[in-house]
């Protein structure tokens, strides 16, 4: 069932789809002016500012209670040539900073490994690891936020979804997205982002007005329009929680796509913390005694 007819529950992932601060008004300021996208005001006057600051934050404290485990699929849609299938598996939980990944995919499905390790939050962190790299994890800078997961539309920005806890944003109103009613947020970047991807603007977000959800999120370019587009398309009820079950990556440039489907789940799970360490990342895991199949994409 599809997200526009889902009854959801209460209990999100703030992290990304699988699966955040302070409230400002004011744009970056640059040495030289830099275009920024306006707000798009949804009703007459502004929208209280306050209020959604409070949304805000209640959604960045969402997420999967525990640990747990995902597999999913990549399903590349390229706009030309053919279809691609890449494998993979999460494993999330939160901590102190926020909510965390660990992440594998191969990038061909039976090529060398890349294992990242995701930290979100207001002080996001990245780490890399592949056999090519002497068995060191690598921490990785946020250009490589943008990179390419395995030759696919995913990035790790895409999970990390830093842009939630950026300080500089303004609820634009409630909107329709998919359907249904959202709140609706543009976030603008903060000056580390600005350095190294000048072609970013802004992000705007829509989160569901009734459970929070994240339905929707456009990463803006140099134009004002959506470079990319990250769209929910399916959820799943397991153990009495809702969880992302599909959700596509549009480049809206190349009208390229990947599909993100999640295959089989394990919740409530007690993983060692070492799991979410940088330094257990050369270490290969097996995956939990118990997986509920979420059936193919």
């Amino acid at each position: 069932m599809r997200w526009r007819r889902r009854v959801l529950g209460r209990r999100w992932t703030a992290g990304g789809f699988l699966l955040a601060t302070l409230f400002g008004a004011n744009p970056i300021a640059n040495a030289q002016p830099r275009y920024q996208p306006p707000p798009q005001y949804l009703q007459l006057g502004k929208p209280d500012q306050e209020q959604g600051r409070q949304i805000l934050e209640e959604f960045r404290g969402r997420g999967i209670a525990g640990d747990y485990y995902l597999e999913f699929e990549l399903r590349v849609m390229p706009r030309h040539g053919p279809e691609q299938v890449r494998r993979g598996h999460l494993r999330g939980t939160r901590n102190a900073a926020g909510p965390v990944f660990r992440v594998s995919v191969r990038a061909d499905g039976a090529g060398p490994e890349v294992r990242l390790l995701v930290q979100g939050g207001a002080h996001p962190e990245l780490w890399r690891w592949t056999a090519a790299n002497g068995g060191a994890p690598e921490r990785l800078d946020v250009t490589a936020l943008f990179d390419p997961v395995a030759d696919t539309d995913l990035t790790a920005f895409d999970l990390q979804m830093p842009f939630l806890f950026w300080p500089d944003f303004f609820y634009e109103g409630l909107a329709r997205i998919l359907g249904r009613p959202a709140h609706q947020f543009l976030f603008y970047p903060p000056p580390d982002i600005v350095a190294r991807r000048p072609e970013m603007t802004g992000v705007r977000v829509y989160l569901d007005t009734q459970y929070g959800a994240l339905v929707q999120a456009e990463l803006i370019g140099a134009n004002g329009r959506p470079v990319k587009t990250v769209s929910l398309l399916d959820v799943k009820k397991i153990e009495d929680q809702w969880i992302v079950k599909a959700f596509d990556l549009r480049d809206e440039t190349s009208h390229n796509k990947t599909r993100f489907t999640v295959i089989a789940a394990a919740l409530n799970l007690h993983l060692p913390p070492a799991v979410f360490d940088a330094a257990g990342l050369a270490e290969a895991l097996p995956p939990p005694a118990a997986l509920v199949p979420l059936g193919a994409p």
